[in-house]
């Protein structure tokens, strides 16, 4: 028996693979990990390296077995462990596989023990009065076990500052739950003058505290104030939300929140990191919030109304600079108003954008076409088939009812359908570059199984999360470059042709795709190696086998590190000019602009630099080649079936682009697939119709000649020019973790 019950990777065995694998950086690939995942190191005076990041993210991820922290651990067992962490680390620094985002930023920090939330990318939550039980944020007027209003939208905040991404829904079913709105509220916010934000907070609408203290008496107010903290945020909240309800207040019409203590605008924030925004966007949330309520009064809240809420909580979490806040709101397939709101201009500028909305639809649902035309204007909104969902896990293995009963919704992206307060749990294998690297897929996938199912294991903050994953232990195994995988080991798409087809229910014919069978089996038999290690792994850990297993992440972000096409999606275009965006002050830009890359000022913001990167699209020059501006959308429908067939028990995010002519297609693919497609959405292809596109199609004799204004490794040049010492809390601008631009960066 070992007394050790911690893992350590040793600086020997790291050098040794340093050696030995070299990573597989995509063309973007170092300086998107530089700006994105790199943290600050202290002692050391500048950021991580890759071999230091990866060491982080897989001791913080090997030591949540709970085995290492009971006394009758084996010397077999942690043997085995450290055998573990070492494939890992040799998978991940090679880049033929890696964590989420949120793991590549938080795994192995402090801000992990504290915060285990913060692993996990993207939450769900129903808007409907909740309890907030045993959980780290109980507001003091409260009962753990009261019913309240504030509870789904605390929550919400909560994660979203965390840097998790919320789905949340506002159907009619949760908004038949919610009481009258039954008080008009007085909202005061107060500053004292000691607040380095005293001024800018006063012409936001605040007020002098002691001027107000003066003539007024706090004692007959609803009065909180608010700590430092991410918690004082969502309580402050919370005491104005809960104020407008009789069950939640004491008979309060006046609501007073004390903002003095909240640090100023662009002062340090530890932990998590980045800069602080000050406590504006914060008072005109408050204020905003309450309008929405006021205006309430005496009637239930709609489902606009919830969805304004949520929205003005994201935009507010977005003013912070390192935070990205990703909303998807579920509203029901007939509510009008819902499915409309966008269309309200003002209000969509002012907060609506934050959210992407969806529908939740069943199989039995007809009615595409107003969606479908809807999307052709707007791109929204995507669908969401809960029933699917709820009684199936892969297509291919049947009807199994109750099987996932518990699903209310879904993540911002759409891969993972969710339970209430459920969280996504995502890793994902690249299998073109592990199969390069020598890896056996089965054991690459079965680490990923193994990795996903620790997260499990986290210290989480909500006891309604608690409560579901002990109960679903849900992970999410993706694998990406999917289109380069099949093309280059297979020779072809998986979608090798259509054959006419009836449908059984309606008599029409169809156009039934085909599938590569090859392709086919070599997935059939990964997903049956990730469901047999989770459920050894499982027996050894003594919990339950994982509810679901399988999904296909977006995969922006980590996509680009490794130069693989995103998730399932398509590549861009063969060649393409990436253009991605720096603070001004940002020291890699030096190195960029050392190496030859065009930099120039951004159009669109103030000190902001657009760099230009040319990139090559693997298998651009194969005849089999297809792009997001040439693949039919009736292709992608088809690829997205494939995978919820064979591959994904839980789902597969998509969005699928579309020419102007093929816009007719999109209700008759929807219906058609209506017994497969768990949740999907739609854009219509944009070739870089704007200024300092994100992303320009180019022709391959443009892409040869800016390449060859390239020279020198980018990695190599800032080391010089730095000796690896480069400013903290600097990152990129308008990056994600999704391809659709939905999830956080970390």
């Amino acid at each position: 028996m070992t007394t050790i019950n911690q893992i350590t990777l040793s600086d020997d065995f790291v050098d040794e693979v340093k050696q030995t694998i070299k990573p597989h950086w995509g063309e973007l690939g170092w300086v998107t990990y530089k700006r994105t995942y790199a943290r600050w190191i202290p002692e050391l005076d500048r950021t991580e390296n890759w071999s230091e990041t990866v060491k982080r993210v897989v001791e913080g991820n090997i030591n949540l077995d709970p085995r290492l922290k009971k006394d009758d651990l084996t010397d077999e067992q942690y043997d085995g462990l450290v055998k573990e962490a070492k494939d890992l680390y040799k998978l991940v620094y090679g880049l033929a596989a890696t964590p989420s985002g949120r793991n590549l930023w938080i795994s192995g920090t402090q801000y992990q023990h504290r915060n285990g939330d913060a692993l996990n990318n993207c939450w769900f939550i129903a808007i409907r009065p909740q309890k907030y039980g045993n959980s780290h944020i109980v507001p003091s007027y409260l009962q753990k076990d009261q019913l309240a209003v504030s509870m789904p939208f605390s929550f919400m905040f909560d994660q979203l500052m965390k840097g998790g991404g919320v789905g949340f829904s506002v159907v009619p079913s949760n908004m038949k739950l919610m009481p009258v709105v039954d008080n008009a509220v007085n909202l005061t916010v107060l500053i004292g003058k000691e607040s380095a934000a005293y001024d800018d907070s006063i012409a936001a609408g605040a007020i002098d505290r002691d001027d107000w203290l003066a003539e007024h008496d706090i004692s007959t107010t609803r009065h909180y104030e608010l700590p430092d903290t991410r918690e004082g945020w969502v309580i402050g909240n919370a005491n104005m939300i809960d104020a407008h309800f009789n069950s939640t207040n004491d008979g309060f019409k006046d609501v007073v929140l004390d903002i003095t203590n909240i640090r100023a605008k662009g002062e340090k924030i530890k932990g998590f990191g980045g800069t602080a925004s000050g406590p504006v966007p914060l008072i005109q949330m408050f204020f905003d919030i309450n309008e929405v309520l006021n205006e309430a009064v005496g009637k239930k809240l709609t489902s606009v109304d919830c969805t304004d809420m949520g929205n003005l909580i994201g935009k507010t979490v977005v003013a912070g600079n390192v935070r990205r806040s990703a909303e998807l709101a579920l509203g029901g397939s007939t509510d009008d108003d819902f499915i409309t709101m966008k269309q309200d201009k003002k209000k969509l500028y002012h907060h609506r954008w934050a959210s992407n909305n969806s529908v939740a639809v069943d199989s039995e649902f007809k009615r595409y076409a107003p969606i479908a035309d809807s999307i052709t204007h707007n791109g929204e909104p995507g669908i969401v088939n809960l029933e699917l969902s709820k009684n199936y896990g892969r297509c291919i293995d049947g009807y199994q009812p109750g099987i996932d009963d518990g699903v209310e919704g879904t993540n911002p992206c759409g891969e993972i359908s969710l339970s209430n307060g459920e969280p996504c749990n995502l890793f994902e294998v690249f299998p073109l570059i592990a199969s390069q690297q020598g890896w056996n897929l089965e054991e690459a996938f079965a680490l990923a199984a193994r990795y996903t199912k620790r997260v499990t294991f986290s210290n989480y903050d909500w006891e309604v999360s608690r409560n579901v994953i002990q109960k679903n232990r849900r992970i999410g195994v993706s694998m990406s470059g999917i289109q380069d995988w099949i093309l280059t080991t297979f020779g072809n798409r998986v979608v090798t042709g259509f054959e006419p087809n009836t449908d059984p229910e309606t008599g029409e014919t169809i156009q039934k795709p085909i599938y590569d069978q090859r392709v086919v089996k070599k997935v059939d038999d990964l997903y049956r190696t990730v469901v047999k290690a989770d459920k050894e792994y499982s027996k050894a850990l003594g919990c339950k086998p994982s509810i679901k297993h399988t999904t296909v992440k977006p995969s922006g972000t980590v996509a680009k590190l490794a130069g693989v096409s995103e998730g399932m999606h398509f590549h861009y275009a063969g060649y393409l000019i990436q253009r991605i965006r720096f603070q001004d002050s940002d020291p890699l830009l030096k190195a960029l602009k050392a190496c030859g890359y065009k930099i120039e000022p951004d159009v669109y913001t103030k000190h902001t630099m657009c760099v230009e990167f040319p990139v090559k699209a693997v298998n651009a020059d194969d005849p089999n080649f297809a792009s997001a501006g040439s693949v039919s959308i009736a292709e992608q429908f088809a690829t997205q079936a494939f995978l919820q067939t064979y591959w994904s028990d839980n789902a597969v995010s998509c969005t699928i682009t579309f020419q102007p002519s093929e816009s007719k297609q999109i209700a008759p693919l929807m219906y058609q697939y209506r017994h497969i497609t768990k949740s999907t959405s739609l854009l219509p292809y944009s070739g870089a119709d704007f200024k300092q596109a994100p992303k320009e199609p180019i022709d391959k004799k443009v892409y040869q000649k800016r390449e060859s204004e390239v020279d020198d490794d980018v990695a190599e040049v800032f080391a010089e020019q730095n000796d690896n010492h480069d400013k903290k809390d600097i990152e990129l601008v308008d990056q994600t973790d999704c391809a659709g631009g939905a999830c956080p960066i970390r």
